[in-house]
């Protein structure tokens, strides 16, 4: 006799189903040419840096600029009271036109005395002639060939005087140039192309020549450099791949991470820095936008070469646990295995995997942390997954 069994046994005594497949999301390890890059903080330096003083002392009578303004080669900056100067010029100017004057009087004297040691001359040969002949005493002859002696030095002596009044021209020639100078002084024009800061001395105040304080300081900022320093380890390389080409360098602000500045590297330091083990490197950098600014902090990315048929997949697929760094590998049967994995570059999102899976292979990218050794996936979309976690 055969008894009906109730439902519910019924439905006991059948074949359990097993747990639900888990939500995942899938990305497949592809094969790419990856830049190798370092990353590192660096800091902007301006290009050229100049404290901006007066050569010569005097009020400051105005100021042709704005303070933060950019400014060009050679344009006005400040304007010192030049009438002191003026008046130095046209004291020098006075002594030049003296001392040619002098110079035309001593050079006329010259040409008198000469006559005279000629003429002398003439008359102390005539008159040994005559002595020879005794038609005259030798004290006459004595007489005149003292005459013409004197003559002689008399023409010596005006060389000397024309001498003397020469270099007192060429010194008050020099006084010239030099109040010349001084009077171009007193317009102060910008020595580069920069952007000025503040202004430090302001009109009615008496500006020092050579004064320990600037009256305004200037950066040049475009080109502008950027200083980083990379660990010891990439010094080899560094010093390599510059010898044949120009290494590339980002720099990215931390206010805006979304732009970035090219340049390249110009410098490497001499020597490693052996409290750090670091080697200083600087980059120059057009920076036609201003986007960089000197005395900030930004984020360089130092460019070294390329790796060509890197396996690589998202950066979200690679999980860290006590045993080290892993992936969840896709097997066939829609189930997952852990496979350890060596991370390498980091580039874009994606990471260059060394070892532990090939090309081809399907990782898991999101939804981890429901998986195990085994269990069964079902693919869906990253916005998906997040909403039942929600």
């Amino acid at each position: 006799m055969l008894v009906a069994l109730p439902a519910c046994k019924r439905q006991s005594a059948q074949p359990r189903s097993g747990p639900p497949p888990v939500p995942v999301s899938l990305a497949k390890a592809t094969q790419e040419t990856i830049p190798i890059e370092v990353p590192v903080v660096g800091s902007v330096e301006a290009y050229a840096t100049v404290q901006v003083k007066s050569q010569v002392g005097g009020e400051l009578l105005s100021v042709h600029f704005s303070e933060g303004q950019n400014v060009a080669k050679g344009s006005l900056l400040f304007r010192i009271d030049a009438r002191p100067y003026q008046e130095a010029l046209r004291q020098a100017e006075a002594a030049v036109n003296r001392d040619r004057a002098q110079l035309q009087q001593a050079e006329a004297s010259l040409a008198r005395d000469v006559a005279q040691a000629r003429h002398g001359d003439a008359e102390s040969a005539r008159h040994a002639e005559l002595a020879k002949a005794g038609v005259i005493s030798t004290s006459q002859y004595d007489q005149v060939r003292t005459s013409a002696e004197v003559y002689r030095e008399s023409v010596r002596a005006s060389q000397a005087a024309i001498e003397t009044v020469r270099a007192s021209l060429q010194a008050n020639l020099a006084a010239v140039e030099k109040a010349k100078l001084d009077l171009s002084f007193c317009e102060i024009r910008a020595p580069i192309s920069g952007r000025t800061g503040t202004l430090l001395v302001h009109p009615g105040n008496l500006a020092k020549a050579n004064g320990d304080d600037p009256l305004v300081v200037i950066h040049q900022v475009s080109p502008i450099f950027v200083t980083f320093s990379v660990p010891e380890r990439h010094l080899a390389a560094v010093r390599r791949l510059s010898a044949r080409q120009k290494l590339p360098v980002r720099a990215i602000p931390q206010d805006a991470p979304d732009s970035a500045a090219e340049g390249h590297v110009t410098v490497i330091d001499n020597a490693v820095d052996t409290t750090t083990g670091t080697i200083r490197l600087k980059g120059l950098f057009e920076n036609r936008d201003r986007l960089l600014w000197p005395g900030q902090f930004v984020h360089v990315v130092l460019t070294l070469e390329t790796i060509s048929n890197a396996t690589v997949v998202p950066a979200e697929a690679v999980q860290s646990s006590q045993q080290g760094q892993f992936v969840y590998v896709v097997k066939n049967d829609s189930t997952v295995e852990p496979r350890p994995v060596t991370a390498g570059q980091l580039h874009a999102g994606k990471l260059v995997i060394e070892d532990g899976i090939a090309p081809g292979d399907t990782v898991v990218t999101d939804g981890h942390l429901r998986l195990f050794p085994g269990a069964r996936i079902q693919p869906v979309d990253p916005g998906k997954i997040k909403a039942r976690s929600l």
